[in-house]
């Protein structure tokens, strides 16, 4: 029950601070998804440097990284939303914007995480 509450109370942390930053940029850098990207990110370094350090043994306990890791970086990213707005972005037919949002997505939230891993390597 105590590891259900972790994961609760970090994915609605991550999920309101995912909601304030995405409000608030994506609506100011239109047709860029800028919010939605960076939360993204990150929660990509995050999440790497989350599970770096729970994996060194003595940094963090398994319900700091289930608080962080499941509940804070799960409600903070968003696959969902990143999927609708690649959606929207070819049903207008704006392929341009939907080949870059989806490619640099990908490529530096995959970087992001190998970077929150290499992070945790150096502490």
């Amino acid at each position: 029950m105590k590891q259900l509450l972790l994961v609760f109370l970090g994915g609605g942390a991550g999920s309101v601070l995912r909601f304030l930053i995405s409000k608030t940029l994506n609506n100011s850098f239109q047709p860029y998804f800028l919010g939605t990207f960076l939360v993204n990110i990150i929660g990509s370094l995050l999440i790497g440097f989350i599970i770096g350090l729970t994996l060194k043994g003595n940094y963090l306990t398994e319900n700091q990284a289930l608080l962080l890791a499941t509940g804070f970086c799960g409600g903070f990213t968003t696959f969902s939303t990143f999927a609708l707005e690649n959606q929207s972005l070819l049903k207008t037919g704006d392929f341009l914007h939907f080949t870059f949002y989806t490619l640099l997505s990908i490529a530096i939230g995959i970087f992001a995480v190998i970077g929150g891993f290499w992070i945790s390597k150096s502490l």
